[in-house]
């Protein structure tokens, strides 16, 4: 199998799942293409994809339900959202204090916001390959965009 085809070719976000504010949303519609765009994953011990990614709350916990393009289901893991609770409530703070401080402040204390915003953003990240050792191999551009989506799904559950 080659190596290509060990990617998703669609994420789909639960339908449950609301509209949010025009940057959470930006946010969320920004990490789909890039993630569709440019990815790699690899569910252990499947032979090769592509992947689609359908991704849930169930009880506060995040699904994430693989399948084929063709349909056929890969594998559903679910992991407890317990160890991402802090690293989302900072990375939500920080973000408004972001969105306010392209509205008004200079351009030396947006870039101060931003480094703090994408540091939270990359330790979420980290957390989130953790958490998937063992099922789901990813790379670190792959997880930040799962990230941004598990964010989005945390706000709205």
């Amino acid at each position: 199998m080659e190596r290509g085809d060990f990617r998703l070719s669609d994420v789909i976000l639960d339908d449950s799942i609301g509209r949010s504010t025009p940057d959470v949303e930006h946010e969320r519609a920004v990490a789909i293409f890039d993630l569709v765009e440019e990815n790699s994953f690899e569910p252990i011990g499947h032979a090769g994809g592509p992947y689609c990614l359908k991704l849930s709350l169930v009880e506060s916990k995040l699904v994430l339900r693989i399948t084929t393009e063709a349909g056929e289901e890969v594998a559903v893991h679910i992991l407890s959202l317990t160890p991402f609770r802090r690293i989302i409530k900072d990375y939500f703070m920080i973000c408004e204090s972001y969105y306010d401080a392209i509205r008004s402040s200079t351009p030396s204390r947006i870039e101060a916001i931003d480094m703090g915003r994408r540091g939270i953003h990359n330790e979420g990240s980290q957390t989130l390959m953790d958490r998937l050792g063992g099922k789901i191999l990813v790379d670190f551009d792959t997880a930040r965009r799962l990230f941004t989506l598990v964010c989005v799904l945390y706000w709205r559950g």
